[in-house]
C-alpha cells in the first residue's frame, strides 16, 4: 500500500472506526468496505473534512456477486478456464461465494488532494436498499436511478426513484445475474391492432461460449 492510501485509510479508520469493515488496496486503488449503516453522514464528512476533500462522485454503480467465481469447470485444468481434454482433463474445486449477493461502489475524487477512493457497501439479499447520497453529491441522482432499474437496489429519500433505461413497464432488472440472457418478452408491431405488442420470447435459450471463470483477485475481494 503507498504512503498516501496509507494515510489516507488511517485517518478514514481514526474518523469513522467501526463504520469501515475492511481497508484494501488493488490495481493502484484504494477501497474502503463501509457499513450501509450511517452511510449518508460518513460521505457528508468525506466531502466536507479537508482531509478528505471529496468533493465529486465521479460514479456508482450496482453489483451482483450471484455465483462469483463459484462454478466448477468441466475438462478443464487450465487457470484460465480453457478446456484441456485429454487425460489431464479435471474439474476444478468450487471457489468460495460471497456471502452476501449485492453491493454499491462509489468511485470518489478530491480535486485538492488530487487522489480516488472507491466506497462498497454490502446489502441484504432479500431486499437490498441503502440511503441514497443524492443530497451529499447531485450526480449519484441518475446513476442511483441506474443501479435502481439495472440491478433492481433501492435508494430510499431519493427524490424521483424510477427507471432510466428499460422500457415502461419493463419486468425483471436486466444486470443481475440470473436474468435471461435472451430476456423474458420481445415485441413486434401488430398490423391489426396498429400498435406494438410484446409476447413471449420464441427462440430457445442456449449457451454458445464456453464460461470463463479467472479465480485472481477472489481472495482480494
Amino acid at each position: 500500500m503507498t504512503d498516501s492510501h496509507r494515510d489516507l485509510a488511517a485517518h478514514a479508520r481514526e474518523k469513522f472506526g467501526a463504520a469501515i469493515t475492511a481497508v484494501l488496496e488493488s490495481a493502484g486503488q484504494l477501497t474502503l468496505e463501509v457499513r450501509r449503516e450511517g452511510l449518508v453522514e460518513l460521505c457528508r464528512t468525506l466531502r466536507d473534512d479537508p482531509a478528505f476533500a471529496f468533493e465529486q462522485l465521479i460514479d456508482l454503480c450496482g453489483v451482483d456477486y450471484l455465483e462469483y467465481g463459484r462454478a466448477a469447470v468441466e475438462g478443464s485444468d487450465d487457470p484460465a478456464g480453457g478446456p484441456s481434454g485429454g487425460a489431464h482433463s479435471a474439474v476444478r474445486e468450487p471457489v468460495l461465494v460471497p456471502e452476501r449477493r449485492f453491493a454499491v461502489a462509489y468511485q470518489l475524487l478530491s480535486l485538492k488532494h488530487n487522489r480516488r477512493l472507491r466506497l462498497r457497501a454490502y446489502l441484504d439479499d432479500e431486499l437490498p436498499i441503502v440511503a441514497s447520497v443524492s443530497g451529499v453529491w447531485n450526480s449519484a441522482n441518475w446513476y442511483e436511478r441506474e443501479a435502481f432499474d439495472l440491478f433492481g437496489i433501492v435508494f430510499e429519500g431519493h427524490p424521483d426513484l424510477r427507471r432510466i433505461l428499460t422500457d415502461y413497464g419493463f419486468v425483471g432488472h436486466p444486470f443481475r445475474k440470473d436474468f435471461p440472457l435472451i430476456g423474458q418478452v420481445e415485441m413486434r408491431y401488430d398490423a391489426e391492432k396498429q400498435r406494438v405488442v410484446y409476447e413471449p420470447v420464441s427462440i430457445e435459450p442456449r449457451v454458445l461460449v464456453p464460461r470463463v471463470i479467472r479465480e485472481e483477485g477472489f481472495a482480494k475481494g
